[in-house]
C-alpha cells in the first residue's frame, strides 16, 4: 500500500519541505542549531537561550513545520501499519496535518493565556521554552525515521516502536528537566500541576488518535 506512486510521490515532497525546514533553520542560526543537537546531554542549550524567549522565533517556527509534518506522516505510518491499513489520500492526510498543527499551537496560546492570567509570564515562558525544544528534537527523530519507513522497510514494526519508544523517552526527559527546574513551585500546587497534564498535555493527543482512529478510507 505504502509503495503506490501517489502516497510515495507525496511522502517524498513532505519530506523535502521538512528537509528545507531544517536546513534554513541550520542556515539562519547555525551555532545555535549545533547547540541544539546536544540538547539531549547538554544544558548549554537551555541556559543561553532560554534567557530572551520570544513570541515567534524563527529558528523555533523553521523546526516546528518539520515536527508537525514529520508527526502527522509518522502517526499516519504507524496507524496503518499498526492498527490498520489506511488507503492514502491526499485530502484526508492534510486534514490530519492540520488538526495536529492546530492543536499544537493552540495549546502553546492556552499555556500563555494561563501564564498571563495567573501572573507567571516568566515561569510559563521558561517551560514552554524547554517543551518546545525538546518536541523539536523529537521532530528531528521522527524525520529520520520516517525516511527509514518510506524508503526503507515501510511495514517494519520494530522501526515504528523503537522510535515511539525513543519520543516517550525524550519527551520524559524533558518533563523531568521542568520538573527539577521548577520543583518547589509544582509541588506547592502540584493538583493544579496534575490537573495541567491532564487537561493540556494527555487530552489533546487522546483527541488525534481518536480522530485518526474514526477515519474510515
Amino acid at each position: 500500500m505504502l509503495r503506490e506512486v501517489a502516497s510515495y510521490d507525496w511522502f517524498t515532497i513532505l519530506s523535502v519541505i521538512c528537509l528545507i525546514s531544517i536546513a534554513f533553520a541550520k542556515a539562519l542560526h547555525s551555532l545555535r542549531f549545533n547547540d541544539f543537537l546536544m540538547v539531549i546531554t547538554n544544558s548549554k542549550y537551555l541556559k543561553i537561550y532560554s534567557r530572551d524567549p520570544k513570541f515567534i522565533d524563527s529558528f523555533d517556527s523553521f523546526l516546528f513545520v518539520n515536527f508537525a509534518i514529520s508527526l502527522s506522516i509518522f502517526c499516519y505510518l504507524a496507524f496503518s501499519n499498526i492498527v490498520t491499513p489506511l488507503q492514502f489520500e491526499l485530502i484526508s492526510f492534510f486534514k490530519l496535518l492540520l488538526l495536529i498543527s492546530i492543536i499544537l499551537v493552540v495549546k502553546v496560546l492556552l499555556e500563555r493565556l494561563i501564564g498571563s492570567l495567573f501572573e507567571i509570564d516568566a515561569l510559563m515562558d521558561a517551560y514552554l521554552f524547554q517543551k518546545t525544544t525538546f518536541k523539536n528534537y523529537c521532530g528531528l527523530l521522527l524525520f529520520g525515521f520516517n525516511l527509514i519507513l518510506i524508503y526503507g522497510d515501510s511495514s517494519s514494526k520494530f522501526v515504528i516502536f523503537l522510535m515511539l519508544f525513543m519520543i516517550i523517552g525524550i519527551i520524559l526527559i524533558g518533563f523531568f528537566t521542568s520538573y527539577k527546574n521548577h520543583q518547589k513551585l509544582l509541588n506547592f500546587n502540584f493538583f493544579y500541576f496534575l490537573l495541567y497534564l491532564c487537561a493540556l498535555e494527555i487530552g489533546p493527543y487522546i483527541i488525534v488518535y481518536k480522530v485518526i482512529r474514526d477515519y474510515n478510507p
